[in-house]
């Protein structure tokens, strides 16, 4: 088993303990009359980053990539960095944070964090471990293929978050974040 393959199959092992969060989390927010939004895309959104990690494993191997010491660390560094950002999210967010848009009604928006800073951190963070992870290795497809579906996604993700949180912004102290 190569490191690469480790590396990635730390990052599954990652995504099991997010999901294990994220469903503790629902149930939180669910008890509290939190209702779902956008239920018809989360399916893709599953599928694409399923595929990404899949892509990861595949096109190394598939299409015979080398390692490329600088394009690699650095790309590791990134991804380090974005697993980072994901945590600090999920950390910032409590129990409000989801891999779905559930939205408890009357919480005012976290404006903490790095919520201080931009409007979707966790979505950058999603965004630039797109490109980081499958560039470790050299896997320029599966990088570009899912930073185009990611981008799609998005922004039928992004508009419907925003639209289920606009009531709360009134509740929200002025400048917070969403």
């Amino acid at each position: 088993m190569t490191p690469y393959t480790v590396l990635i199959l730390l990052v599954v092992a990652e995504r099991g303990a997010e999901l294990a969060v994220a469903r503790r989390n629902g149930a939180w927010s669910r008890a509290r009359g939190g209702l779902e939004h956008g239920a018809g895309h989360y399916p893709a959104m599953v599928l694409l980053h399923a595929a990404l990690l899949l892509g990861c494993l595949v096109e190394p191997w598939a299409a015979d990539r080398p390692f490329l010491p600088l394009l690699g660390w650095t790309a590791l560094a990134l991804a380090l960095a974005a697993q980072g950002l994901r945590w600090w999210c999920i950390l910032t967010l409590g129990p409000r944070w989801h891999t779905r848009v559930l939205i408890v009604p009357d919480l005012p928006l976290v404006a903490s964090g790095p919520y201080r800073f931009l409007r979707h951190p966790n979505y950058l963070a999603v965004a630039v471990e797109g490109v980081a992870l499958p560039l470790v290795h050299s896997a320029w497809m599966t990088a570009l293929g899912f930073s185009l579906l990611n981008a799609a996604l998005l922004t039928v993700r992004i508009r419907c978050e925003n639209t289920a949180l606009a009531p709360s912004r009134s509740l929200a102290s002025p400048g917070a974040a969403l």
